[in-house]
């Protein structure tokens, strides 16, 4: 059967590798002129934001159905989302430098964070359409915010307490030890809900306008069902 949301999923792909690619040339250049590493490591992170959507392209691509398979690799998306909004916190590093005019800064981050951001929209969206087929809308909606809210959380642990997503595996204790004590003592900790309050409260935002607006509303037609124009899928 044809599905009607690849030309979409395309398109979006080759843009998404496009901004990619924009962002480094815009490093590299810099690292040219300059002769300094400041900002390469914003091509490690956008590496980091890429991932959660390659995991959720993979569940869509393979229609995982098995419930196992799909709440592993959500919880490994879970783990990894947070790196696709990390990159807007990445304007705590701009300021004037004597070899690159700040405005040219100012775009490098930018654009970074904006495509990190979008691989972090896209990867969300195949995850709400997936865990569509097993739970109402209401309810989903409801998981979307919650991950969002997580999502603000994992940014304040990596970006204020240095955490990454891999030290879950690396150093889990002390992970577990930073969050925790947060939950038991929160009033000793309220630049960590404030963070995570606000933060969360944007994403929602920024996610829903992305939602809302028609940007990400193709439908993604199950077997039997029509298409827009009333046209059977075959």
């Amino acid at each position: 059967m044809k599905n009607f949301v690849e030309p979409s999923r395309f398109k979006i792909n080759v843009l998404l590798i496009m901004m990619t690619i924009f962002c480094f040339s815009l490093s590299a250049f810099r690292y040219y002129i300059s002769d300094t590493k400041v900002f390469l490591f914003l091509n490690w992170n956008l590496f980091l934001a890429w991932i959660p959507l390659l995991l959720s392209s993979f569940v869509l691509a393979f229609n995982i159905r098995s419930k196992i398979s799909l709440v592993f690799i959500i919880i490994i998306w879970i783990l990894f989302f947070p790196n696709s909004p990390y990159i807007l916190t990445d304007l705590f590093h701009l300021r004037a430098r004597n070899s690159i005019p700040v405005w040219y800064d100012l775009i490098v981050i930018l654009s970074y964070a904006w495509t990190g951001l979008i691989c972090g929209f896209i990867s969300l969206n195949d995850i709400e359409k997936k865990l569509s087929y097993y739970g109402k809308k209401n309810s989903i909606n409801g998981i979307i915010v919650f991950f969002l809210f997580m999502s603000s959380f994992g940014v304040y642990l990596g970006r204020f307490l240095r955490w990454n997503s891999w030290d879950v595996l690396n150093n889990p204790f002390g992970l577990f030890s930073d969050i925790v004590v947060r939950f038991i003592y929160p009033m000793e900790y309220t630049k960590t809900w404030g963070v995570t309050l606000l933060m969360g409260i944007m994403l929602n935002f920024m996610y829903f306008t992305f939602k809302w607006s028609g940007i990400s509303e193709e439908k993604e037609l199950r077997p039997g069902s029509k298409s827009l124009n009333g046209l059977e899928q075959f």
